[in-house]
């Protein structure tokens, strides 16, 4: 049986990856996460005996030690992290704290059973972009803000204990992953959640913003196949759609899939943190797939009828 460690598993990415895993009969997952943006509702359902929560930060070494010394995993997933524009804007230094998980989650792996640790980066390490697409390789990483490089300082951890400990890994960039488990704090669960209340969309700036949005399905199936066929070790890929939306675009098209009354309202655009561009080259993604990626239309519409995200925004 294969023993997988998810870090931050009860949140938005990581409570579908978990959902994902368990499917699979021959893994049993320990979901760690301190619950300060995560939610126990996104675990899995009790139909599946093969996963196990515990409640611990994974930026304090006494809680995380006596986890990953217990369980003597094969697979790490280490997804936790301070998330969103707003709230990473607003506590910088627990973003920078962050930084701790990342070494404890290495130093613990390096001389275990671990035979592979993923790491969850993000599509922010590019900064504004001096290319479209963005190539993992090519275009330089040269965001300033204290997220963006935390998650570049992690990517360089996981390098370097590959060079000196030959610790294998995998970073995954993600660009904009939406689904039912997104919490509201998320630029397509806010809207949409808004919309369906009929209550005014706010918008920062002219939303101008050009983004991909990526349903978490092509998400988490790229990230269970690049496990499962042992691809891309020791690289990085970019997961998301490479189909670029206005911000002003994504809040008309949710307007219109729910036929709502909301209002769109602009307000200030903020200082920092909100990049004008992003877009990935998601070669990689697409030849791991094999299929299309779901479009932002059916995502928006499979969000509309999911009986878990419309309890989760009191519906």
């Amino acid at each position: 049986m294969r023993k997988i460690l998810v870090t931050g598993g009860a949140g938005n990415v990581g409570g579908a990856l978990v959902e994902k895993l368990v499917q699979d009969k021959n893994n049993f997952v320990v979901v760690v996460d301190n619950l300060s943006t995560g939610f126990l509702s996104k675990l899995p359902s009790a139909e599946y005996e093969n996963w196990k929560f515990i409640k611990a930060d994974v930026n304090n070494y006494r809680e995380i030690s006596s986890i990953m010394l217990a369980y003597n995993f094969h697979y790490v997933f280490h997804f936790a992290a301070v998330v969103g524009v707003i709230r990473t804007q607003e506590n910088p230094v627990s973003v920078l704290n962050d930084i701790s998980g990342i070494k404890h989650v290495l130093n613990l792996s390096k001389n275990s059973t671990v035979k592979h640790v993923f790491f969850s980066s993000s599509s922010e390490v590019y900064g504004e972009p001096v290319e479209l697409p963005q190539h993992e390789h090519r275009t330089p990483l040269n965001s300033r803000v204290p997220y963006a490089v935390v998650k570049n300082v992690g990517e360089s951890f996981l390098k370097s204990y590959q060079q000196e400990y030959g610790l294998p890994y995998t970073i995954f960039r993600f660009f904009n992953t939406y689904g039912p488990n997104q919490s509201t704090d998320f630029v397509v669960s806010r809207f949409l959640a808004l919309a369906l209340k009929n209550q005014d969309i706010t918008i920062y700036g002219d939303g101008s913003q050009t983004r991909t949005f990526t349903y978490i399905d092509d998400n988490v199936d790229t990230i269970c196949t690049i496990m499962n066929k042992k691809l891309l070790e020791n690289d990085v890929i970019n997961i998301g759609s490479d189909k670029l939306m206005t911000i002003l675009e994504l809040a008309n098209l949710v307007v219109s899939l729910t036929n709502s009354a909301s209002k769109i309202i602009h307000i200030p655009a903020l200082k920092d943190g909100d990049m004008t561009r992003r877009q990935p080259d998601n070669t990689k993604m697409k030849e791991i797939l094999s299929r299309d990626l779901i479009s932002v239309e059916e995502g928006i519409k499979r969000m509309m009828y999911d009986e878990k995200y419309l309890k989760s925004i009191g519906l």
